[in-house]
């Protein structure tokens, strides 16, 4: 049994082992790691339950010892989640878009929002045209292609984890028709570069501890006797 090694990005170190075979022959234990998907709810890992209804994919990409170095492969919502947001009346608008981060992943995104009654509005439904869903479908697709662009890998998944993307998308979308519960419901890791140790262990290093040393007291000024110094 191993330990699984969750990114640094990630609040909870310590969230669960897993099961393997040990070294048999030319079965070699850590060769059968590699590779194996698994499903963590972000509740777990950053110790908040609001985000529970977030399921992240974490990939075994190298085993040293008893710890399994993991990287990122995918985000999804729970069913029931995604249920309790569809309802009558309204109009469901969906968008996706395949984008590549600076450091050569292909990244999948989908997204999801609902149509909502305007401010002082009597009519019980609130269906969008067809016009106005492809406007706001554009909208989706510009800002996720923006946002998985601009960075890295790491960048992006500390974008997706914060959840903040849907109220942006919502502003955005406020000029063409009023949009409720965005969210970036789904992302897939399509492709990705050649396995880099280095760039892995990156994903393992804390950014926010930094050594940055410790304060020095400030140097008192010396009093200087009369006559203490130069020639007589």
């Amino acid at each position: 049994m191993v330990q699984i090694d969750p990114p640094s990005i990630f609040a909870n170190k310590e969230c669960g082992r897993t099961i393997i075979t040990k070294t048999q022959g030319t079965k070699i234990a850590s060769e059968g790691l590699k590779g194996r998907v698994i499903e963590l709810s972000l509740g777990d890992l950053n110790t908040n339950e609001e985000v529970s209804y977030r399921k992240i994919k974490l990939c075994v990409e190298d085993v040293q010892g008893y710890n399994c170095l993991m990287n990122f492969h995918g985000m999804d919502m729970t069913r029931d989640k995604l249920c309790s947001l569809i309802k009558k009346k309204q109009s469901i608008i969906e968008g996706s878009v395949d984008v590549r981060t600076t450091d050569g992943y292909i990244v999948r995104m989908f997204c999801i929002a609902f149509t909502k009654p305007q401010d002082g509005q009597h009519k019980v439904t609130c269906y969008a045209q067809s016009t106005k869903i492809r406007a706001i479908r554009a909208k989706m697709v510009a800002h996720m292609s923006e946002l998985g662009g601009k960075g890295d890998l790491k960048t992006l998944v500390k974008e997706l984890i914060s959840g903040n993307a849907g109220d942006e998308i919502i502003k955005d979308c406020a000029s063409i028709f009023p949009i409720k519960d965005c969210h970036i419901r789904k992302v897939k890791v399509l492709k990705k570069p050649k396995f880099d140790v280095t760039a892995l262990m990156e994903w393992h290093t804390d950014d926010t501890k930094t050594d940055v040393g410790q304060a020095v007291a400030p140097a008192e000024a010396e009093t200087l006797v009369a006559g203490s110094g130069g020639r007589l």
